[in-house]
């Protein structure tokens, strides 16, 4: 049986358990085991090398103690199990300053995870499916890590998780272009799942020479995400890209004042897709400077991410339209940018690319602390040829940004690339939503009316959103042990 044919007969099994309710749970149920069988393969490796090794899981609840065997407990004596001893153990587990960094991992990751599944049986059947993939195999591995790309890309159906999820086009055109080196920081505020750090290693993995360097590498990869359900399939991802120890930290980076953050804090590059079309809890607007203070997060991000920078650090970042030509303190914002950093490039990308979570026009922003902008390039990126839009089963694909690479060091304008200097973007109120000019382009228009529209989009979004989000937090919460 095939990589993709299990766990399509893992996902086939939980659907006809009772406790488990759609993909947001099944995904989850899923993963805190796929989390301790992968932790237990990576640790036969490490007892390989160290004899000294010792486990920061308690050793009745390692994977291989309790799941390995095929004729191993099951039924009602598996649930009692799961629920009142590895669930509580885990997630009541003391640390001490001087425990093993991964015992830390382990209890965060548990925190907010649950056991839905409710027949011991089905869930003694999964298990043995998933003993079927050896982690330490390289074969099976990266086999797996593209089953684990379509899990992922599979919440964007799943309730509300669509904005854990960038497609791995974008992710990837955007780690190769702003290119992170061997011993830079490389972090992502609002890292979901994990993409932008994923491509990332990928890309410096070709620059790791030898085990010191690969050290370098693990340490030098940071994330942070507020949510659960993203955070643990994160820190999997990661493991799954053999980070031992995922420096990914639960959290939401825009609850401390923005002026806390100092030197030590700033990094070289930063690469994130912050949630858009969504709003802060009450008083998280405080952190920042008055002048700035508003409650929609993607604005927040972006005040923090310049702030987050080092002198000649570069970013990467997708933002919604409504950015580009939003006025009031985006206006504020936007001129801080500018005099802040040089935004030497926006992608702007067609409609959905994003569908089916929302159809609101995105930007790819990149742009390099340090000095003030003189130019902003714009790309206007086309559907391929006989596109309309994109769609589940006709995606994005990192092969339609080869025009982009090959244009990025000479540029020249052509009939999807132009140019526009800072005092004509200053002229215009910051507002940087400008057509291109080598073209006719029905989606631009008067500024007003584009407002008008994008608010009405962001309005029903929200609605959904919440509804969903009330639905999920149903589902999901309703079970908890």
């Amino acid at each position: 049986m095939s990589l993709s044919a299990l766990i399509k007969s893992i996902q086939d099994i939980m659907r006809q358990d009772a406790g488990v309710d759609g993909d947001a749970q099944r995904i989850s149920q899923l993963v805190w085991m796929l989390f301790l069988k992968i932790f237990d393969d990576k640790e036969l490796e490490r007892e390989l090398e160290d004899d000294n090794y010792e486990s920061p899981i308690p050793e009745n609840l390692r994977w291989r103690n309790w799941a390995k065997h095929d004729e191993g407990i099951t039924g009602d004596e598996l649930l009692d199990f799961i629920n009142n001893d590895l669930f509580k153990t885990i997630k009541e587990m003391e640390l001490a300053e001087t425990d093993d960094p991964r015992k830390f991992m382990v209890r965060e990751v548990f925190q907010d995870s649950y056991n839905y599944m409710k027949s011991g049986t089905l869930l003694r059947q999964v298990i043995n499916k998933i003993n079927q993939v050896d982690f330490n195999d390289m074969k099976d591995r990266h086999v797996f890590n593209d089953i684990y790309e379509k899990l992922l890309k599979d919440l964007q159906s799943a309730g509300n998780a669509g904005e854990y999820y960038t497609p791995r086009a974008v992710t990837q055109f955007m780690a190769d272009m702003v290119n992170p080196q061997l011993g830079e920081t490389v972090l992502d505020p609002a890292c979901g799942t994990g993409g932008f750090l994923a491509c990332a290693l990928e890309n410096i993995r070709k620059q790791a020479k030898g085990p010191d360097d690969w050290q370098m590498l693990a340490q030098s990869l940071k994330g942070i995400e507020k949510k659960p359900l993203p955070h643990l399939l994160c820190t999997t991802n990661l493991i799954l890209h053999d980070i031992d120890l995922p420096m990914v930290t639960r959290g939401n980076s825009l609850s401390r004042p923005l002026r806390d953050y100092g030197e030590v804090d700033r990094v070289n590059v930063i690469l994130t897709n912050p949630p858009f079309g969504g709003t802060e809890e009450p008083g998280i607007e405080n952190n920042f400077p008055a002048t700035y203070r508003t409650r929609e997060t993607a604005d927040l991000f972006l005040l923090l991410i310049i702030q987050l920078l080092k002198d000649k650090g570069r970013a990467g970042i997708v933002l919604p339209d409504g950015f580009l030509f939003g006025e009031g303190v985006k206006t504020r914002i936007k001129e801080r940018l500018l005099e802040k950093c040089n935004l030497h490039t926006i992608v702007r990308l067609p409609n959905g690319v994003f569908n089916p979570y929302t159809g609101i026009r995105t930007n790819l922003l990149f742009f390099e602390k340090g000095k003030p902008t003189e130019e902003v390039w714009y790309f206007e990126h086309p559907y391929p040829e006989g596109f309309k839009s994109y769609s589940k089963t006709k995606p994005m694909r990192i092969e339609e940004f080869e025009p982009e690479k090959a244009w990025w060091d000479k540029r020249e304008e052509n009939e999807f690339a132009w140019k526009v200097s800072f005092e004509e973007i200053k002229k215009r109120n910051f507002n940087l939503d400008i057509k291109n000019p080598n073209t006719e382009d029905e989606d631009h228009g008067d500024p007003e009316e584009l407002l008008k529209k994008y608010y009405e989009l962001e309005g029903q979004i929200g609605k959904v959103r919440d509804q969903l989000k009330q639905e999920l937090m149903s589902a999901l919460g309703g079970q908890k042990r």
